[in-house]
């Protein structure tokens, strides 16, 4: 007799903006996640370190596809850091490596500082980050006393608020684009002070069109849960709000049918170049496009047609 196949779970499509507790992985939260909805298929949009919280999408189903785009975009960041102290891993979880007396600063002093890493700069990874070299992720190194050498990275950072500055402890909101280190930042600002800086506590606020006030608590998620998966459901959001930012175009029926079998289609009122979020003539959500050399539409990641959650 053959074995029965494995159930893989729903076919349920959406994004959950989950605020991650501290002291979680993301991809712990992630499986947490996964395993509530009973999901067939989840993935997230960005490594926050455990001791962080904060604003991570997690997507289900089909919007799974929509997930490198989320990778890319900038976040929003929130941080307490003291001065006259780094540590090993450049936050509170790490070892003492150095203390210095700390200035006598003021504000002003804080925010200058910080002007001098706003823009377009470059930046070491720390050795506590995810990155791989070699096939090796760089925290595992670190873990075994091993340090190596990492190439300066090129980022971009928006703004640099100085939100509180007391007792040696400055807290900052920082605008920056993907693969921006905070603690590395933190680490810079210290130098930059003389003294040197590590952070207490990180939390992500904002990550390309999401925002703080649409996270879910884990103790919020754990409430609706009991009351059963269609109230779960409706705490998703519909994957095209993941693409807010990209233009979109509207497809007659017949010409959305050619392009969803993979055709280069004719749509008007497209801009010169870029990407696109695609829809039939019902608002239905179909995918992404492309705008072609020559001025149409190409399809580039097209979903299937399942139920999505409404929620706007």
């Amino acid at each position: 007799m053959g074995r029965s196949p494995k159930k893989r779970g729903r076919d349920i499509n959406g994004i959950l903006v989950l605020d991650k507790p501290a002291g979680m992985s993301s991809n712990g939260a992630l499986q947490h996640v996964k395993r509530m909805y009973n999901a067939n298929k989840a993935g997230h949009t960005g490594n926050l370190d455990v001791p962080a919280t904060g604003l991570l999408p997690i997507c289900l189903g089909e919007a799974t596809k929509v997930s490198a785009y989320l990778l890319d975009s900038s976040k929003t960041y929130r941080a307490k850091c003291r001065l006259g102290t780094t540590t090993t891993t450049g936050d509170a979880d790490g070892e003492i490596l150095v203390e210095k007396p700390v200035p006598d600063l003021s504000e002003t002093d804080i925010r200058q500082a910080c002007t001098k890493f706003t823009g377009d700069i470059e930046q070491v990874p720390p050795m506590y980050s995810a990155l791989k070299q070699n096939g090796k992720r760089l925290y595992e190194l670190a873990y075994k006393g091993v340090e190596v050498e990492r190439k300066a990275r090129k980022i971009t950072i928006h703004r640099i608020d100085l939100l509180d500055y007391k007792n040696n402890e400055f807290e900052i909101e920082v605008f920056c684009t993907k693969g921006t280190y905070i603690r590395t930042l933190a680490e810079d600002i210290g130098n930059e002070l003389t003294c040197g800086a590590h952070i207490l506590s990180l939390r992500r606020l904002g990550a390309g069109p999401f925002h703080e006030s649409q996270m879910v608590t884990q103790a919020q998620l754990q409430t609706v849960a009991e009351k059963g998966l269609e109230q779960l459901d409706k705490l998703l959001l519909p994957m095209d709000t993941a693409l807010k930012d990209m233009p979109e175009v509207r497809l007659s029926e017949g010409v959305a049918y050619y392009l969803c079998q993979g055709q280069t289609v004719t749509a008007s009122g497209l801009p010169k170049s870029g990407r696109l979020r695609i829809y039939d003539h019902s608002a239905n959500f179909l995918g992404l496009g492309e705008v072609t050399e020559d001025g149409r539409v190409a399809p580039k990641r097209l979903i299937n047609k399942l139920e999505t959650p409404a929620r706007g």
